[in-house]
């Protein structure tokens, strides 16, 4: 019997982001009507369809690579973040939601951040992905029996 590990570690992997971000995305949208700022949901709709996937294919290569790295699933984890902000940058630049200035960037063209400001809450989402993916990836994993 072939009990199909990498479709596993697909669904453990895309079951986080699939849970979260109706959440982010019900914030914005409370954010949006408080506060008046431009339209916050332009900037959650492209990766609401597309993180889960790379959730569950991160999963999947751990899978894939951690007979060879040695790698645990937290520090894993931890790598994906420094692959999709600057990504995520980059798309949100060209789509116009994110402009990028000397002393910041502006989101939607009304909400300034300073660069001061940014590498916190990068520090804090590298701690925040180490956390889901060592608790709750890592936990699933290890109920479907891949890990």
């Amino acid at each position: 019997m072939n009990t199909h590990p990498y479709l596993r570690a697909f669904l453990a992997g895309a079951f986080v982001p699939t849970l979260i971000l109706p959440l982010l995305l019900l914030g914005s949208i409370l954010i949006r009507v408080e506060f008046q700022i431009g339209p916050v949901e332009r900037g959650l709709i492209f990766p609401m369809a597309l993180v889960p996937s790379l959730w569950a294919l991160w999963n999947m290569l751990w899978l894939y690579s951690h007979t060879r790295t040695h790698l645990t699933i937290g520090s894993h984890g931890a790598i994906l973040p420094l692959l999709l902000m600057p990504c995520g940058a980059v798309l949100a630049s060209c789509l116009g939601i994110l402009a990028i200035e000397a002393n910041g960037v502006v989101w939607f063209r009304s909400l300034h951040v300073s660069y001061a400001l940014v590498a916190p809450m990068f520090l804090a989402a590298l701690v925040a992905y180490y956390l889901a993916w060592k608790y709750i990836v890592g936990f699933l994993n290890r109920v479907l029996g891949i890990a």
